[in-house]
């Protein structure tokens, strides 16, 4: 196994253990570099990542590392990236390296692989895309949206829990784009990476600085992943809501991602639920047994491994959550066959992948765990959840609250009444059955629930 193919299998690892903001903030652009008798030396981008990877993830990453070698953790060493003199060509990456004295620590640059000129990593696409039940409206209305771009579907809404694969659709639309009009302006973008643009503009706009506008409203196709995160953003909602006006009029397509549909997004203005609900809406939710067993023989052959189909059957069958931890179990399973030379069987797999198949679905749940993710997901603090605020923003995510805290762990009314700030127990029982009258005539409020109860058992 190539140090890439092991380090690869320990990022699968890692992305089942730690939170996505996490993995994406420390991990993106580590690479192992050298691996000798147990002491392992990892190149990371700068001396912050470093910093942290030392101080808070040294023990996940030991722990990986052992699960994924079979071998015994002696040091792990982690080193800042620079230019130096030996170039190394593999797979299409160029990499500098320092030949390093005895006790010294190699250095390496890597270009980053990827990405476009629109930030869009090329490997996801629509012909790699699994298509089941869970998800083929919202890949149809992506595909639709490529051949009549700002007509049929404007905006395109895209929304699903963690790891389903919102990420991969919506960029999977952008490469499409650049392979059938290549001369199309396409702008890829976080919500996140959104908010800071224009929290820069702000401060240059005394100089008349008009990159921002320019930017966004000159482009043909706007995708932003993760749209929830504007919620609260008063500003940013402001020039967004023009932004997506002026290209709506002029006919160019807007696509978004969210982790919920747009009335579940509290702090979010009216006037932009009112345009998100314009378009189309489609959900991702979690994928069923045939459309996981598919993903899991395509990425066999992306990755040109055997894997004998009980082998497949058996994660596919304990390993429900989202995708994210389906190609982590996989994953996990090729790496130890391939350093340790062994033949892939059910019995192997059920060992190996005992934390993670063997685990329950449901966690221990909490009244706490439940407000803190009912809190979390309506983008508020969890303690305004007990407090007397009786503004809609906050009584109906209480009154969820204490739904969940009924349906999902019956606590009794009495208690509940009491976890929510010492109220009465006929406050809980109102709330129970407001909720579930409101369940059964409103679909979107049963997905919006789903949610949160996926939230609740895969955070």
């Amino acid at each position: 196994m190539t140090n890439e193919e092991i380090w690869q299998a320990v990022l699968g690892e890692l992305e089942l253990t730690i939170s996505r903001a996490s993995f994406t903030t420390w991990f993106k652009n580590t690479y192992l570099l050298t691996k000798n008798e147990g002491e392992f030396i990892i190149s990371v981008p700068n001396g912050f990542a470093k910093e942290w990877l030392e101080n808070k993830f040294q023990k996940e990453i030991a722990k990986c590392l052992q699960n994924v070698t079979s071998s015994r953790i002696k040091r792990i060493t982690f080193c800042l990236n620079s230019k130096k003199d030996v170039l190394l060509k593999e797979k299409g990456r160029t990499m500098v390296f320092l030949q390093p004295k005895l006790n010294e620590e190699v250095q390496i640059i890597q270009e980053e692989e990827v990405v476009n000129e629109y930030n869009l990593n090329p490997r996801y696409t629509f012909e790699n895309f699994i298509v089941g039940p869970n998800n083929e409206l919202a890949h149809a209305a992506a595909q639709a949206i490529v051949q009549s771009p700002g007509k049929t579907y404007n905006p395109l809404f895209i929304y699903g829990g963690v790891g389903l694969g919102k990420t991969h659709l919506i960029q999977a639309i952008g490469n499409k784009v650049c392979q059938v009009f290549p001369k199309k302006r396409i702008v890829y973008i976080s919500c996140e990476k959104f908010i800071e643009d224009f929290i820069t503009y702000l401060q240059i706009q005394k100089s008349k600085d008009n990159g921002f506008k320019n930017k966004y409203r000159k482009t043909d196709y706007l995708l932003i992943d993760d749209i929830q995160f504007l919620a609260g953003k008063e500003g940013t909602q402001e020039e967004f809501f023009h932004t997506f006006n002026y290209l709506y009029q002029n006919n160019k397509q807007i696509v978004l991602t969210s982790d919920r549909p747009p009335k579940a997004i509290l702090g979010l203005e009216d006037r932009l639920v009112s345009r998100f609900e314009g378009g189309m809406i489609a959900d991702i939710s979690m994928p069923n047994l045939e459309t996981r067993r598919a993903i899991l023989i395509a990425k066999c052959k992306e990755r040109k491994v055997n894997i004998p189909e009980n082998v497949l059957n058996y994660i596919a069958a304990n390993i429900q959550n989202n995708i994210r931890e389906l190609e982590g179990a996989l994953s996990r399973l090729i790496a130890r066959c391939q350093l340790n030379n062994l033949t892939p069987t059910e019995e192997l797999a059920r060992h190996i992948l005992t934390n993670i198949a063997g685990r329950p679905n449901k966690k221990a749940i909490t009244s706490r765990r439940i407000l803190e993710t009912v809190a979390s997901f309506y983008n508020i603090k969890s303690e305004e959840l007990i407090t007397k605020n009786r503004k809609k923003e906050i009584a109906w995510p209480r009154q969820i609250a204490m739904y969940l805290m009924r349906d999902e762990i019956k606590t009794s009314y009495p208690t509940i009444g009491q976890e929510i700030g010492g109220r009465d127990h006929t406050t809980a029982i109102h709330a129970y059955e407001k909720v579930s009258k409101e369940i059964e005539k409103d679909i979107n409020l049963r997905q919006e629930i789903d949610l949160i109860r996926q939230k609740l058992y895969t955070s």
